[in-house]
């Protein structure tokens, strides 16, 4: 069996992370999606929250690809991850050349502690390439001082929904059927 690990914070899951998943599927029989607990970072979203969105995001995915996706949180580093998982495999996403600079420096590492660990990087599609977490979170706290009443995952979620990228997953979105 082909065990790959996407690892990353995901604060929160985009849908650039989401067309890296969906890619990444073709190459493996399992994926598993490393939510790093990084506490310097300062995540906006909760691990049990990214865990969720995560899930409810991949569930659907999974069905259509026939490759089984679990979220799989973690702490230690990155290589010790692979190998807790049972990945041969590390997949990585990139956007810009800044990105490859540091992934290569991770690989070299990486490679130094577990060289039966190989590194598959692959490119962020053009349309998605502009869209970071990081500036979803920029986005939100503004969002939020207009509308307090606001779950902040379920602004969050609306916000990349808007996009038109991703799928209605949490309840919060879902629309109650007619007639109730």
């Amino acid at each position: 069996m082909r065990v790959a690990l996407y690892p990353g914070t995901f604060d929160p899951i985009t849908i650039g992370h989401v067309d890296i998943i969906r890619r990444a599927t073709a190459l493996v029989d399992k994926l598993v999606i490393g939510v790093a607990i990084n506490r310097d970072k300062g995540p906006m979203f909760s691990l049990e929250e990214r865990v969720a969105m995560i899930e409810a995001e991949c569930v659907k995915l999974s069905e259509q690809t026939g490759t089984e996706i679990v979220a799989h949180p973690f702490e230690n580093l990155l290589i010790d991850c692979a190998r807790d998982v049972g990945a041969q495999i590390i997949v990585r996403g990139l956007r810009a050349v800044a990105d490859f600079e540091y992934e290569y420096q991770m690989v070299g590492m990486n490679r130094a502690l577990d060289s039966s660990v190989e590194t598959v990087f692959l490119m962020a599609e053009a349309k998605h390439q502009a869209i970071a977490s990081k500036l979803v979170k920029e986005i939100a706290p503004q969002v939020l001082r207009v509308l307090p009443q606001v779950q902040k995952l379920c602004l969050c979620w609306l916000l990349l929904l808007l996009a038109g990228e991703l799928s209605p997953g949490p309840p919060c979105l879902q629309r109650a059927p007619s007639g109730e």
